[in-house]
């Protein structure tokens, strides 16, 4: 089967599962933990800062342990935004915010995307994983 003869949504699926794989560079402003309050009718955003080691990898500012990309961690978020669309979230992350917790426009991208999807998953009921 050609790829143009796929249902759209299979398309759609595919490029953006070959994507989720290719390798990114962290951002040294920190990393979000996003994650729905269906009670509440909420998008919510935990923010944690991070140092970026010498080989790359992220770290908790206070003790210098590296943060695992799977698993929990054991770390209180030093902020926590909510909204209920994506857009308001947006605007608070980088319209409102005083303090720069994004610092590169690959994250940003990546956060509108993530705000839209969980969005689009509380509107429909699904479930929502952040990518």
């Amino acid at each position: 089967m050609s790829p143009s003869s796929k249902p759209l949504s299979e398309q759609i699926r595919s490029i953006d599962d070959h994507l989720s794989r290719r390798p990114l560079d962290l951002d040294p402003a920190g990393y979000f933990v996003i994650y729905l309050d269906r009670e509440q009718n909420l998008i919510c955003a935990k923010y944690y800062s991070t140092v970026i080691n010498e080989r790359g990898l992220a770290t908790d500012p206070e003790t210098g342990a590296v943060i695992p990309a799977k698993g929990s961690v054991n770390r209180s978020p030093e902020r926590v935004y909510v909204g209920r669309t994506a857009k308001e979230l947006c605007v608070q992350l980088f319209e409102k915010e005083q303090e720069r917790v994004v610092s590169q426009l690959s994250h940003a991208a990546y956060l509108g995307r993530e705000f839209q999807k969980a969005e689009a998953a509380l509107i429909s009921g699904e479930e929502y994983i952040q990518d």
